[in-house]
């Protein structure tokens, strides 16, 4: 008897456990989704698309004189405030996990810190695809309010095409604000580092490109705001698509694989 009870123990003990279903990875987009909007700070900020969008229409239809009311000036005013808020988006998505103190929580659900930060990448670019649809709806508005007031047929001058490469453009934007959260791992860091990129190299390399002809030629290759501006433009030519993808890999490709290489290896606290 004793020895079929101790047979019986010995059998369930090295009995293998059936392995935990792997999270899906929608789950995890949902949830970093779910994370963008759970805090005041975020909601605000996820706000703050409708609202700039809702106000830059608004200064057009008030202040711009009536010829000037076109879907195309619409659309550049709406986008003007989306190049700063999409960023902070992006920047702010990857840095949660180390300055809110909540690596430890998720490293330990998710061990498998390339998934999250991908979830983390599809969520940042999904919030920016559709605050751009947002705003192409905000602008459309505009557009057909302002024609009501000033008494004009509504000026349609931008086409499919140009608005593509405008979402494009953006999304760029915001997927530049992500490698750095991703690199720098700090929000207020990342935040001071994109202001510089956007606020003091521009004008710096626009001095040297002026007085040095060398470097006249050299910068849409090495410049990557300045090689992004076609696309903001509404046409890209085969060169300057050259332009965007070496500029990108020198700006964004190469400093983000040395952030997922330092993420990987770095201690969560």
């Amino acid at each position: 008897m004793t020895t079929a009870v101790l047979d019986q123990t010995s059998a369930t003990t090295t009995r293998r456990r059936a392995a935990a279903a792997r999270i899906p990875l929608t789950r995890l987009v949902g949830v970093e989704l779910r994370k963008m909007f759970d805090t005041r700070s975020g909601f605000w900020l996820m706000a703050s698309i409708v609202i700039t969008s809702v106000l830059a229409t608004a200064a057009i239809i008030v202040f711009a004189p009536d010829e000037e009311q076109t879907y195309e000036n619409f659309a550049a005013a709406i986008g003007a405030p989306m190049t700063v808020i999409l960023p902070m988006i992006g920047i702010l998505a990857v840095t949660s996990e180390w300055t809110q103190r909540s690596g430890l929580t998720t490293f330990t659900l998710v061990p498998h810190r390339g998934r999250v930060l991908g979830a983390k990448l599809l969520a940042a670019v999904s919030v920016g695809i559709v605050a751009m649809v947002i705003a192409l709806v905000v602008g459309v508005l505009g557009t057909l309010v302002g024609s009501a007031i000033t008494g004009l047929d509504p000026v349609w001058n931008a086409t499919a095409q140009e608005f593509g490469l405008i979402v494009l453009g953006s999304v760029l934007g915001m997927l530049f604000g992500f490698m750095l959260g991703v690199l720098i791992r700090n929000s207020s860091g990342a935040i001071v580092g994109y202001f510089v990129y956007t606020l003091v190299l521009p004008p710096l390399l626009g001095l040297l490109a002026m007085n040095q002809e060398w470097f006249r030629d050299l910068q849409p290759w090495v410049d990557y705001q300045f090689a992004q501006m076609p696309l903001f433009e509404g046409s890209v030519s085969g060169e300057q698509w050259q332009h965007l993808a070496v500029a990108g890999t020198l700006w964004f490709l190469l400093p983000l694989v040395v952030g997922l290489v330092l993420v990987r290896r770095s201690e969560v606290k």
